[in-house]
């Protein structure tokens, strides 16, 4: 899945709440244009999502059958 398939996909099932699914296609964003992107470049922003994604903590606790159904 491309970052278009997932955005799409994202805006078709209405998860756009969903961070984790923002960070994934953030993510996948990343990865479709490190050729454009020193290794330094790419590694940075690579720990900038990092650093998101733990920010999140563990929000799904007690929820997980209502945010990561399919």
């Amino acid at each position: 899945m491309n970052s278009e398939e997932l955005a799409r996909y994202i805006e078709e099932t209405d998860k756009i709440s969903q961070p984790w699914l923002l960070i994934q296609l953030r993510l996948k964003k990343l990865a479709e244009n490190r050729h454009n992107l020193s290794s330094d470049e790419y590694l940075e922003k690579l720990s900038e999502l990092h650093q998101e994604l733990m920010k999140l903590g563990e929000w799904w606790v007690g929820i997980e059958d209502d945010v990561f159904k399919p």
